[in-house]
């Protein structure tokens, strides 16, 4: 079995299941580490492989030999985990997979403005039609108000409660996935995932989600194109961190193994 083990943005290995708990005894590695091997989805903490211990015992696993002697151990002791940068560092999202994955994600929230259609009467649709054109003729924003206030009353009570139910479970489900791998719907398509801006581990919902997802929403809702403009002008930094990004101390970086 060949184990690669991360650490800092920077990937290591292969090595046996043997060196790794020869590793972990001296700590040389830590339980905080990443590694993945053949058959995993994705990149784990070893604490989480080994339950908290000190000792990797993948289910299946048959030992290919006994654990190191001493004299071994002095060898196996340069087993640190340095690593060729060029050739195994993380590598920084493109703002190409960036864009298509915002375009992914927004395409998602295209039904919820779509829901209202299904309660409204051939009547209503014609009446909704031609307060849109006077809101678009208008100059005066208190007629824009008050035609606005029109258009919010001729939608039922039903669309606006299964608007609301198709939005918390869209919110819902993106906060799960990113929670569980870093990635958005439309990152997952684009295969490429948020993690911390530091050391390149998973970072907690507070900060994946809420700091970089919901608060921009609202956010772009009251500011709208303006912050929207802001936040990705950062993108073009050596570092490609959004506005957002720094908010979170995150970046977006091409999906692990």
């Amino acid at each position: 079995m060949q184990i690669y083990l991360a650490r800092n943005n920077q990937q290591a290995g292969p090595y046996t299941v043997e060196q790794i708990n020869q590793m972990l005894a001296s700590q040389q590695v830590l339980l905080t580490d990443l590694a993945w091997h053949q058959g995993m989805a994705e990149w784990k903490a070893l604490g989480e492989l080994t339950q908290g211990k000190l000792e990797y015992q993948p289910t299946g696993y048959v030992p290919s030999a006994p654990f190191p002697t001493e004299t071994q151990t002095s060898e196996t002791s340069s087993h640190t985990i340095q690593v060729n940068k060029k050739q195994n560092s993380t590598e920084l999202a493109s703002l190409g997979s960036r864009f298509l994955a915002k375009i992914v994600d927004l395409a998602l929230w295209l039904p919820a403005m779509i829901i209202p259609s299904f309660f409204l009467t051939e009547e209503q649709v014609a009446q909704l039609s031609q307060l849109q054109q006077k809101m678009q003729n208008t100059s005066s924003s208190d007629q824009a108000v008050q035609l606005q206030e029109q258009l919010f009353t001729l939608i039922p009570p039903e669309a606006w409660q299964a608007m609301g139910v198709y939005i918390a479970l869209m919110l819902v489900a993106q906060a799960f996935l990113i929670a569980k791998s870093g990635q958005s719907l439309g990152k997952k398509v684009t295969k490429i995932q948020i993690v911390d801006a530091k050391n390149g581990e998973k970072v907690n919902l507070m900060r994946a989600f809420t700091l970089r997802s919901m608060i921009f929403i609202i956010l772009n809702m009251i500011f709208m194109p303006f912050i929207t403009i802001i936040d990705h002008v950062f993108a073009l930094s050596e570092k490609r961190q959004t506005l957002h990004d720094k908010l979170a101390k995150t970046k977006v970086i091409k999906r692990l193994k």
